[in-house]
């Protein structure tokens, strides 16, 4: 399979920006990933912090992830089904075990699924148009569902959207004393996921993954346009996408992060804006691909993304470390939350620098890789 080192960076800034967000799910309880007022209160600096990574991250690089995995798809497709299922099969194993094991906010389980829905449909398309068309059509029908279930919904904001003293000590000890009540949770939370992916956000990600492979297939995500024009598109993708979110935060802030609004009908704005902006980010690495592969910054993203799965799995290993080993679970605000980034980045950067000087992929990607081949059948091998 051919190495497209734009493709690299973009899936190790990706992986770096998915962090941004998740991070608040491991240091606060899982209420604050959508309610900055989950406390029924806000400090200013608080607000201000997710205003900005709703702005610039939330989604974006969930979304940028979910493109480049399909994406990937394409690039699988000449080693045969066989091959896919076994890969995405074994993607799905590691996936429950991280989320039953680990954390509760595992995106791998989500992500085989929808590959799993999703290859066929790039091996049979007609033409990279069909391809996007009907990514379109799937993530606008996720868009549609959420409003479905806004319109459904009683309109009470549950313990999941403001927690009560009780919620919050209870999710208190299962991260500090992690044991077989903490391992139930997760499953109960893994469940729930299952039933929000074939719901709503399962059509999105499936639709993300459509419009990876047929920009993959029309060339655009492999650099094969003149800088001029990916900058063209990044201004045209990134100026909308940027005031239609911006519309979508400052009608939240204004309508005090109500469940029935902030929990459903204001995410649309950024459900909408978020592949905008997602693809605007693509489009900026791509026009100035020139320039940034030649930095050390440009190598250090590559090696982080060729090395996404273990990466991905580190973080929650540090994390882990951070907030439940070391007890620092709720003892920072949102916005402290963020100065933590860039130690666990520097990880994932030494540690990626590291394996790729003495082995050609990550201890992961290896396995999975190992493990795939054994199992694909010989069309496979």
């Amino acid at each position: 399979m051919p190495r497209y080192p734009q493709l690299d960076f973009i899936r190790g800034a990706a992986i770096a920006g998915i962090l941004l967000l998740n991070i608040v799910s491991f240091g606060l309880p899982a209420a604050a990933y959508l309610n900055p007022a989950w406390q029924g209160f806000i400090t200013r600096p608080d607000a201000i912090s997710w205003a900005v990574l709703e702005l610039f991250a939330r989604l974006k690089f969930l979304n940028l992830f979910a493109i480049l995995f399909g994406a990937g798809l394409v690039f699988q497709l000449p080693k045969g089904g066989g091959w896919i299922q076994s890969r995405l099969g074994w993607l799905l194993l590691f996936g429950v075990l991280h989320a039953v094991l680990l954390w509760e906010g595992d995106i791998l389980v989500a992500w085989s699924l929808a590959g799993m829905l999703t290859w066929r449909m790039i091996r049979d398309a007609d033409s990279p148009g069909v391809l996007m068309r009907t990514g379109i059509l799937f993530y606008a029908v996720g868009c549609l569902m959420l409003l479905l279930f806004g319109a459904i919904s009683s309109g009470h904001a549950g313990s999941d959207w403001l927690p009560g003293a009780a919620e919050i000590f209870l999710e208190q000890q299962r991260v500090l004393h992690p044991g077989m009540a903490a391992i139930d949770y997760r499953t109960g939370h893994l469940e729930s996921m299952l039933v929000a992916f074939f719901g709503q956000y399962g059509w999105e990600l499936t639709g993300l993954m459509l419009i990876g492979a047929a920009l993959v297939h029309n060339g655009w995500l492999l650099g094969n346009r003149p800088p001029a024009d990916y900058l063209r598109t990044a201004v045209f993708l990134l100026v909308p996408g940027v005031l239609l979110e911006g519309a979508g935060i400052t009608a939240q802030w204004l309508t005090g992060w109500s469940f029935r609004w902030s929990g459903f009908y204001l995410q649309i704005p950024g459900e909408v804006a978020s592949p905008l902006i997602s693809l605007g980010y693509a489009a900026l690495v791509l026009a100035g691909w020139r320039k940034i592969s030649a930095m050390r910054v440009g190598y250090l993203f590559c090696c982080i993304g060729r090395m996404a799965l273990s990466n991905y799995l580190l973080q929650t290993l540090v994390c882990t470390l951070i907030f439940s080993t070391a007890g620092l679970f709720l003892h920072f605000q949102r916005w402290q939350l963020l100065l933590i980034v860039p130690f666990v980045w520097v990880i994932n950067g030494l540690f990626s620098l590291c394996w790729l000087r003495y082995f050609p992929r990550g201890p992961m990607e290896q396995l999975w890789r190992t493990l795939t081949r054994k199992t694909a059948g010989p069309a496979g091998r």
